[in-house]
């Protein structure tokens, strides 16, 4: 990397506190480690497996910092190092670790990664990552966390996304089989033939032992996630099935279970041999790990096909090239620019977590923002503007005397807004995902009385609450489906963030607040609002509370979930 390209490493700005004394986070660990050549592979550099091993521990000082007790690694997401960021004998790795949110019995610790070469001061930054920890008790016993109460700005990001990470850890597995038995991956698989360079799996199969000596565990004696990681090499995800101890074997398993152009995927299974019984063994971690091989210009090698094992075989082939599609669609939605067009992204089954996961992150992130501009009241409305780069924001705020959870059945249904809302003529439901995510295809007059409709395809997703204080949301964004073309007759428009967020004001009063990241199809809407050349925004917000006030009654308390 050279120096002009060299990534900025950006530090948040100190948060002082009441009394003047500069926060620091109760949980935060930062670990140094300078890069020695017993840390190194053949080639000289970094191996991933030993920063893995420093990520972990540093991880866990910190979550046994907030927890007060012994903490054991559930889990690791996906993690992706850049190839070209060579960690090279001499440099300096500097990891970073903090407790983001803590549930019942479990912590997300948030870990940052940079690195430097301390000859020529050049920085950059290496990955981020997120760790689960579950809170472990006397004997067998879990511990019921204390809340992790955010200050900066940054913290209460992550705090509010934090939720919306572990809920879609929980859905991975069910995403994965979904695909693997969806049309897209069964034709997918090719047929083999004679004429064709493949590798057979099963000589790609790998086993080692390896026994857990004391180096190798923690102040609990059982061998820690980093060690387990450092011995599987890399980790894409792994989950932690139960621990191991001193004087247990650790075999690991790895085969090659799929093979694309560029890349290919080896998983690994680890299993632990206990003392008290030499047949029984436990399951303790699983990988998936991708590998790419960079040639000596830099550009990536091609590798031969594999060929899957009956049986067994064939699954973990189905599943490798279903986590590759999902990753690639994540990496798509999470990586695309606001300031890209289309703003929109193609709706499947395979990426529906993930574009739901960015939906509602942006609209967090979205409402975390600050130095917005009051631009006017209407109506006991705050009307309020932020610019930031290169970007328009828009807020309306107000406060309504109908219960919050009432106001987010109402608001849900947006089949109804056309009630309420002058700039939208009708919202269609084209597709009921699941409980929390609804398609649906929306229609708006033309500002310019010339102009053709604008129509849109707009994912809604919707959270309760996920622990008190939270607030209820309403994320919307666009969307492309096959089955809901452009058209001649509408101009189609698109929507990257907009939404509610509603909190609970008293019994029966609620605060909502509406967010949009303004896009030249909705510009037109908002800005004669906004300069106070219209009062169109003020008539739409008395029929909110009026639409609510008549309707609240009609909600039932079975149709919050």
């Amino acid at each position: 990397m050279s120096a002009s390209e060299q990534l900025e490493i950006l530090e948040e700005p100190p948060f002082i506190l009441e009394n003047g004394v500069k926060y620091i986070n109760p949980t935060e660990v930062k670990m140094s480690q300078f890069i020695l050549p017993c840390h190194a592979n053949h080639c000289g550099e970094l191996s991933v497996g030993q920063l893995l091993k420093w990520m972990d521990t540093t991880a866990c000082l910190s979550a046994e910092r907030h927890a007060h007790c012994p903490c054991v690694t559930a889990s690791m997401d996906d993690i992706d190092f850049d190839f070209e960021q060579r960690l090279s004998v001499g440099h300096v790795v500097n990891i970073k670790a903090k407790v983001n949110r803590a549930f019942n019995t479990s912590l997300e610790v948030g870990i940052s990664i940079t690195s430097e070469d301390p000859c020529s001061g050049r920085q950059w930054k290496v990955c981020n990552a997120f760790a689960t920890f579950v809170a472990k008790g006397q004997g067998s016993g879990k511990v019921q966390l204390k809340a992790v109460i955010p200050r900066t700005s940054q913290e209460k990001i992550e705090y509010s996304i934090a939720a919306e990470r572990r809920r879609m850890r929980l859905h991975h597995l069910e995403s994965i089989k979904d695909l693997v038995s969806s049309s897209t991956i069964q034709k997918a698989e090719p047929d083999f033939d004679e004429s064709q360079h493949v590798v057979p799996a099963e000589k790609t199969r790998v086993e080692t032992v390896e026994l857990v000596l004391p180096p190798h565990a923690n102040h609990q004696r059982n061998s820690f996630g980093g060690q387990i990681m450092a011995w599987m090499e890399s980790a894409a995800t792994i989950s932690a099935r139960g621990p191991s101890q001193v004087g247990d074997r650790i075999t690991l398993k790895a085969i090659v279970n799929n093979a694309f152009k560029e890349s290919f995927e080896v998983g690994v299974c680890a299993e632990a041999y206990h003392q008290e019984g030499w047949d029984q063994k436990t399951h303790i971690n699983s990988a998936f790990m991708t590998f790419v091989v960079p040639d000596k210009g830099g550009k990536l090698c091609t590798f031969p096909r594999v060929k899957p094992e009956p049986g067994d075989g064939k699954r973990r082939y189905r599943e490798a090239s279903a986590r590759k599609k999902i990753r690639l669609d994540r990496k798509y939605i999470i990586s695309c620019k606001q300031t890209e067009v289309p703003l929109s992204v193609p709706w499947d089954p395979s990426n529906q977590v993930y574009l739901s996961y960015n939906n509602v992150s942006a609209l967090k992130i979205l409402a975390a923002k600050q130095n917005w501009v009051l631009n006017c009241m209407q109506n006991k409305a705050k009307l309020s503007t932020l610019e930031e780069d290169h970007l328009l924001f828009f807020k309306a705020e107000m406060i309504v005397s109908v219960n919050v959870k009432q106001v987010f059945v109402l608001l849900s249904d947006m089949s109804r807004r056309h009630e309420w809302d002058t700039h939208y003529q009708r919202f269609k439901l084209i597709q009921k995902v699941d409980t929390d995510d609804v398609i649906y295809h929306v229609v708006s007059p033309s500002v310019n009385k010339a102009s053709n409709f604008q129509d849109f395809v707009l994912l809604a997703s919707r959270r309760v609450p996920c622990a008190d204080g939270d607030p209820y949301l309403i994320a919307l964004r666009s969307v492309s489906l096959p089955a809901v073309p452009p058209t001649k007759d509408l101009d189609r428009g698109e929507v990257s963030c907009a939404g509610f967020t509603l909190c609970q004001e008293g019994v029966t009063s609620t605060k909502i607040a509406y967010y949009i990241q303004t896009t030249p199809q909705v510009l037109p809407y908002i800005t004669r609002d906004i300069t106070g050349l219209s009062s169109d925004l003020c008539k739409i917000i008395e029929a909110l509370n009026k639409f609510l006030e008549q309707n609240k009654d009609t909600v039932h308390m079975c149709d919050i979930g």
